[in-house]
Order: C-alpha cells, then sequence, then structure tokens
C-alpha cells in the first residue's frame, strides 16, 4: 500500500500560533497515517518584506486582539503559553539548527523544533542566540558541538533562504500554514479545517 502524502506543516518560533498548532500537528496527522513535513518559514519576509505589513503585535486594534485571542486559545487547548518577553527575539539560529538536524533525523529535527517554540511561548525563554538554541539541543541530548559548527556552516544559511524562498512560491504568507494534497489551510484555528480533508477528503460537509 502506497504511503499517503505528508502534510507540509509550515512554521516560525516567533508566532504564538505557530507554537500552539506545533502541540497539535503529530497527534493530528498520525489518526489520519500521515507524516509531518515540517518546513521553517520566516515571518519577516513573508509578513514584512513580501506583503509590506507591520507585525501583529506592532499593528494598531489587532495587536490587542492577538494578546488576549492567542492566551484563550492556549487555554482552550490546555497549553501553556506566556507573553513575548523578547520583543528584539530572532529564529534564524533556531531554524538554521533545525534544518542541519532535518537533514540528518527529520522526526529529531521535529522534536527540537517543538522545544524551541515551547522555549519561547511557554517558558518565556529567548531564542536568538546560539547559546539558547545549543541549551534547547543539550537537553535533548543532541551533540550540541557538531550542531554548533553545522547551523553555522554555509550551505545550512543557504539552505535557509531557499527554504524561505520555496515557502513564498508556494504561496505562503504566515504560520502555522499547511498544505495537503494540494490544499492550503492557514492558521491555528484552522486545524478543524485540515482534520476535515483528512478524514473526507472534499470540503463537502460531513455526511
Amino acid at each position: 500500500m502506497d504511503r499517503l502524502p505528508p502534510i507540509a506543516f509550515y512554521f516560525d518560533p516567533i508566532s504564538p500560533y505557530g507554537y500552539l498548532a506545533s502541540t497539535r500537528i503529530e497527534a493530528l496527522a498520525a489518526r489520519y497515517g500521515r507524516q509531518v513535513d515540517w518546513r521553517p518559514v520566516l515571518l519577516s519576509v513573508t509578513v514584512l518584506q513580501v506583503m509590506g505589513l507591520k507585525p501583529v503585535p506592532a499593528t494598531p486594534l489587532k495587536g490587542d486582539y492577538s494578546r488576549q485571542d492567542k492566551s484563550r486559545m492556549a487555554r482552550l487547548m490546555n497549553v501553556p503559553i506566556c507573553e513575548l518577553r523578547h520583543p528584539d527575539v530572532s529564529p534564524i539560529r533556531a531554524l538554521r539548527a533545525f534544518l542541519w538536524l532535518k537533514q540528518r533525523d527529520a522526526a529529531q529535527a521535529a522534536r527540537f523544533a517543538k522545544g524551541i517554540c515551547a522555549k519561547l511561548w511557554a517558558r518565556g525563554e529567548d531564542i536568538s542566540t546560539a547559546e539558547a538554541v545549543l541549551h534547547e539541543a543539550a537537553l535533548q541530548g543532541l551533540d550540541v558541538e557538531a550542531l554548533r559548527q553545522g547551523m553555522e556552516s554555509p550551505g545550512i544559511k543557504a539552505r535557509l533562504r531557499e527554504e524561505v524562498d520555496h515557502a513564498v512560491a508556494a504561496g505562503v504568507f504566515g504560520v502555522p500554514f499547511f498544505i495537503v494534497d494540494g490544499q492550503p489551510i492557514w492558521g491555528a484555528d484552522r486545524l478543524w479545517m485540515l482534520e476535515h480533508w483528512l478524514e473526507y477528503g472534499s470540503w463537502d460537509p460531513a455526511p
């Protein structure tokens, strides 16, 4: 029997909604016999550069709403969340580390990505520096010295740029963003739509 195509899951650790989706996507996919292909994207490129928008927290009216919304969604999902304590946080080193790990073990890379998201949003810790990224790697029992060298290699830096270009070409404009069977779905609040597609393979109402 042929394996079903994976769910492409585009994430950026700086998104609270990406964090919320990261706590659910693997279990959801497993219920329908799917794998998850974690794909990095940079909101600083898709939102700020390509779309020319302000970050949501800096957007009048919408920023205030989002602070309330992410907290109540986290409560409904029964996962911890805190306010962003590092407003100038950068995900670049974390995503380079993720890509280096993914080249070697995709499942381990996914666990690392989930840990990085939780480090920022559940524990309120910075993820910008190499030391912060390597600390999370150490907690997961990874080879810290190998990762230190790998995440700073020219090849991995180029790979992240390629991944972002790929995401833009695929129409990814925000996170979390899912593509399954050619169907694009955006938002942690659309996980129910993703599940509907996985179960029925159409957008018709459930029978």
